[in-house]
């Protein structure tokens, strides 16, 4: 049976510590764990050569100097595009990371909450995700370290049935997504159920803790939003600020 390990409040670094540094690099995955930030929040994608990437857009037109989807790239050519300047100058030369990187750095260190990004592009992305924890050890010593979530059930259920054992979360934006009963159609499946803050209230919390599950609400930008996430009880806090909780 998968279970989690701790009862406090989990900071979890958005992207790494993406207020401070440009996201899904390596220097704002270093100043999460600096910052001592439980997890960190990053998002998952396949290149053309079938590696996974960590970025978030489909396309890399945002995040870096280079122009196209994150599928027509290998991992070899996303590698060699600047993932920093877009930021500051101070991050020139930042890199986008492929997830055995990040592994390496994260391992024995700090907990990874893992978005499956735009399934529907990648089939077998969720294979693909099982076969690199499993060959990294990153299973080995504390399961309950990793969380995989997605905004696609399917992606999620399809991700479960291939590592039972490791812990999974729905991601969820519209106001339909939570209410009782559906709530409850996604406790059968899902560890977590993860809002955007404008869905957090006090009923919410109750529900998904009647449920025997938990939430991790995204996402924090702003001090003033800390204390009441607090006082509601929630399980965990995706912020770009790790250092605001």
């Amino acid at each position: 049976m998968k279970q989690t390990t701790t009862k406090k409040t989990l900071t979890i670094a958005h992207r790494g510590a993406a207020g401070y540094a440009p996201e899904n690099t390596i220097a704002a995955f270093k100043l999460a764990i600096e910052m001592k930030a439980d997890f960190l929040e990053l998002d998952i994608q396949l290149t053309k050569d079938g590696e996974l990437a960590v970025i978030h857009d489909t396309e890399v037109d945002r995040t870096s100097n280079g122009r196209g989807k994150v599928l027509e790239f290998s991992m070899a050519q996303l590698s060699e595009l600047d993932a920093g300047s877009w930021y500051s100058d101070k991050f020139e030369g930042e890199r986008i990371p492929a997830l055995s990187e990040v592994f390496t750095l994260c391992k024995g260190n700090i907990g990874l909450l893992i978005e499956i990004k735009a399934p529907w592009l990648y089939p077998g992305i969720e294979q693909k995700l099982a076969e690199e924890l499993l060959a990294h050890g990153m299973l080995d010593e504390e399961p309950a370290s990793i969380i995989v979530q997605s905004f696609d059930q399917s992606s999620v259920k399809r991700f479960s049935a291939i590592l039972p054992q490791v812990l999974v979360g729905l991601l969820v934006y519209q106001p339909e997504d939570v209410t009782v009963e559906k709530l409850q159609e996604t406790a059968a499946y899902a560890d977590y159920v993860n809002p955007s803050l404008n869905l957090v209230t006090k009923n919410f919390v109750d529900t998904i803790h009647a449920l025997g599950r938990k939430t991790t609400p995204w996402t924090v930008r702003s001090t003033t939003e800390v204390k009441p996430l607090l006082d509601l009880g929630v399980d965990g806090i995706i912020t770009d600020y790790p250092d605001y909780i």
